[in-house]
């Protein structure tokens, strides 16, 4: 038994071990001392916007906000190390295989246009106009657009991605999968039938007023960090923070602010949840529907006791539709099917259903805790649903807040990265452009590997991300890019989705968040970028590019569109080159953006109206929409409980990676260090498998299609999570999550409920 990977636990999030986490990853960059100056522009007017999250940023401009995960992706960027030439030159693509995601992207960043040769294994330096030239002609020469995908990582800028999926729909076709298919889609999809718009309704002023805080399947202290800073303000106000997670995460327990001096010397720390459920895996739906079913009975007896309704009659009446059939619902749902489901006691879910009762202003959180599941869809459904009861919709200090996870995922669905667009967005660029658009739907990430698989894609463009660690099926997808005719990563880093080589592969590097893009005439290129708040924010880079090669990815896409459908219609390299251009297209097509570049140059940029907040319904009742379904027959975890031997698995990030890209090995918040490879499990769990903390197993999973998915050689690790379900990281535990399973409506890969068992290792 070897637990020495097992260490102490973080007393409270942030604090000095957030300020030491900082300072070794600003050393391990090559250049402490550029990251340092680059950090204090982060976030400012004048300066460039993180790259680390989409969580809002104050209003007021403040002086640097002290962020864990900024300085990371800032130092992980901003890096001194470089991935020349002779980088390639030295390593095969077989030898590259090998290193971790963390010892590959250790190499630095990219210097040079890339083409990989089959005959050496090797990738050599080209120029951009051969590149762009080979690309264009494979482009051109499949015999349908639809033979192509073009994939879009949420760190693209809006100008970047209104011009992607311009030159994409000129070429003649919809394939836009995306990283949002893989987390909030059931968000966007539920919201627009609930409320009529796919985003949140909150600004971040609200989490000053509200009485309470409901915080569902997230994890802000790894995730989000300046978001545990809006917690704490509301905790030390007085504000209720309720969570629902299954995981006890430090970050949500306690946190210690670096920015305050005081709490800082005397090694203090604020506690952050009130009340801290831990449901099981895929029990959301049904602890939120428990805490309805409260509500609904406190109304009742509020009325037969001759006291003040619990409801708010007057917002129902007036604002929302289908009330009378959801309380049916309700009632028709047993407490024992809420418990057994939940995994939670009635009583505690009447705590909590009491602090939402007792609060004039609440407002509900979530992420991909919820939004990866089977009926992730409905579960955000009935969240809107308990939100409607006390009309915590449209006024100050409460309403709806999915967080997105990259910085602009949610900008690049606004200007038009979609693979089922809205008929009047289309309609909007062909009066703008004068070419007709592509109307048929076209594929999102799960439909794109699908069709790579049978074939019938032979193209894959990626503006950014890591599409083939991102993915579900690690094994298979990897299969699928190396069958593809062209394969072409927009990147700053190398990464393994690169060493997945089709027949035609490039690496495309391209500058970073942090650096200057300079204009046609020389001067700095601002780009811009809309947060979880529906807030558009500038951004210009500061740095040095980290080559003189580098092109920005406006240029980039220019290059290839210019390449492939010509410029005859749209002036592409012009419009690279002035991206004030690209945003008067924007103004003129997307409702919300009009005078956006007079707009974007005042300080914190503009809010795009969300209609829902002003209480106007875009659904088709035109009123917020109360949608009654009942639970799920059986979620991932009461299946597993029927077998000792399985379990529910969910992965997540660890405290030092953020999404696909791992800044380090140690996971301080949860008391695991220098080792990826691991899974938690309940201490009485381990027990009846027979194990020990520090056993290694495979983890295998149990999906019922007839394919084997193994992930090999992990440690077991003992920690507070219900029985029967478990957790680890992704990308490593990507493999055991099968394509064939996705939620319902959305089509987001189930990678919160995954059917796994234990296989024990022979020891070495």
């Amino acid at each position: 038994m070897d637990t020495g990977f097992i260490g102490k636990k973080s007393s409270a999030a942030g604090g000095w071990g957030a300020l030491k986490s900082c300072g070794k990853r600003l050393m391990q960059s090559g250049s402490p001392l550029s990251g340092a100056r680059t950090m204090l522009k982060a976030n400012q007017p004048d300066g460039f916007d993180c790259p680390g999250c989409a969580w809002g940023d104050p209003e007021h401009g403040s002086s640097f906000e002290f962020c864990e995960n900024g300085v990371k992706a800032v130092a992980w960027e901003a890096t001194g190390k470089r991935a020349t030439p002779d980088f390639f030159a030295e390593n095969t693509v077989s030898d590259l295989r090998r290193l971790s995601d963390y010892e590959l992207e250790l190499n630095g960043r990219l210097t040079h246009p890339m083409r990989y040769d089959a005959q050496t294994d090797r990738y050599l330096a080209v120029s951009w106009d051969e590149a762009f030239s080979e690309i264009g002609s494979i482009l051109k020469g499949l015999d349908s657009p639809n033979r192509a995908e073009f994939y879009t990582s949420g760190r693209a800028s809006n100008e970047a991605a209104f011009l992607y999926q311009l030159f994409v729909r000129a070429y003649g076709t919809n394939n836009f999968p995306d990283c949002s298919n893989m987390c909030h889609e059931a968000s966007g999809v539920a919201l627009r039938q609930s409320i009529g718009v796919g985003k949140g309704t909150v600004l971040l002023e609200d989490f000053e007023k509200a009485d309470a805080i409901f915080v569902i399947g997230q994890n802000p202290g790894t995730n989000h960090p300046r978001m545990l800073g809006d917690l704490r303000r509301a905790a030390m106000r007085g504000a209720r923070v309720v969570v629902f997670n299954p995981i006890r995460e430090r970050g949500l327990e306690r946190f210690s602010d670096p920015q305050d001096k005081l709490e800082m010397l005397r090694g203090g720390a604020t506690d952050i949840a009130s009340d801290y459920l831990q449901p099981q895996l895929g029990g959301d739906m049904a602890a939120v529907r428990g805490m309805a079913k409260v509500v609904l009975a406190a109304e009742d007896a509020a009325i037969a006791a001759g006291l003040p309704p619990v409801l708010d009659h007057a917002f129902i009446a007036e604002h929302c539709a289908g009330f009378d059939d959801y309380r049916k619902a309700v009632e028709a749902t047993s407490w024992a099917e809420i418990e057994d489901q939940s995994g939670l006691l009635r009583v505690d879910i009447e705590r909590a259903a009491e602090i939402y009762m007792k609060a004039e202003r609440v407002i509900c959180t979530w992420a991909m805790g919820v939004t990866q599941h089977l009926h992730s869809v409905a579960t955000i459904r009935e969240i809107s649903n308990f939100m409607f009861l006390r009309g915590n919709i449209g006024k100050p200090g409460a309403g709806l807040c999915p967080v997105r996870g990259h910085s602009n995922v949610q900008g690049d669905r606004t200007v038009g990265i979609n693979e089922k667009p809205p008929a009047a967005f289309l309609d909007a660029l062909e009066k703008e452009f004068g070419f007709a658009m592509p109307r048929a739907d076209g594929h999102n990430v799960l439909a794109a590997i699908g069709a790579m698989l049978d074939g019938s894609a032979h193209a894959f463009i990626g503006l950014g991300g890591n599409f083939a660690r991102a993915t579900p099926d690690s094994a298979i997808v990897e299969k699928a890019l190396r069958r593809l005719k062209l394969t072409v990563h927009v990147a700053t880093k190398p990464n393994h989705s690169h060493l997945m080589p089709g027949e035609i592969s490039y690496i495309l590097p391209c500058l970073g968040r942090t650096e200057m893009d300079l204009d046609a005439a020389g001067g700095s290129q601002l780009v811009s970028v809309e947060d979880s708040m529906s807030m558009v924010h500038g951004s210009a880079g500061i740095n040095r590019p980290a080559s003189p090669y580098l092109l920005s990815e406006v240029a980039i896409v220019a290059g290839i569109a210019a390449a492939t459908v010509g410029s005859e219609k749209v002036d592409w390299i012009g419009l690279a080159g002035n991206y004030n251009r690209i945003r008067d297209h924007i103004a003129a097509t997307i409702p919300g953006f009009e005078n956006y570049n007079e707009r974007l140059r005042k300080p914190r940029g503009f809010h795009l109206r969300n209609t829902a907040a002003h209480r106007e319904w875009n659904t088709p009742a035109r009123k917020a929409s109360f949608l009654a379904g009942p639970l799920p027959v059986e979620t991932v975890h009461q299946r597993a409980k029927k077998n000792d031997n399985l379990f529910a698995l969910q992965t997540f990030r660890s405290h030092d990676q953020y999404n696909t890209t791992v800044y380090g090995l140690d996971d301080r918040y949860r008391g695991v260090y220098g080792e990826r490879q691991v899974v938690f499990v309940h201490p009485d769990d381990l027990k009846a498998v027979g194990a020990d903390a520090g056993d290694r197993v495979d983890v295998v999973g149990e999906h019922d299609d007839g394919i084997e998915r193994i992930a090999q050689d992990f440690r077991l690790v003992p920690y507070d999570i219900p029985r029967g379900s478990i957790a680890g990281y992704y990308p490593e535990l990507n493999v055991v999550v099968p394509i064939g399973s996705a939620g319902a409506e959305s089509d987001t890969p189930t990678s919160k409920s995954i059917m796994v068992s234990f296989r024990k290792r022979e020891a070495a």
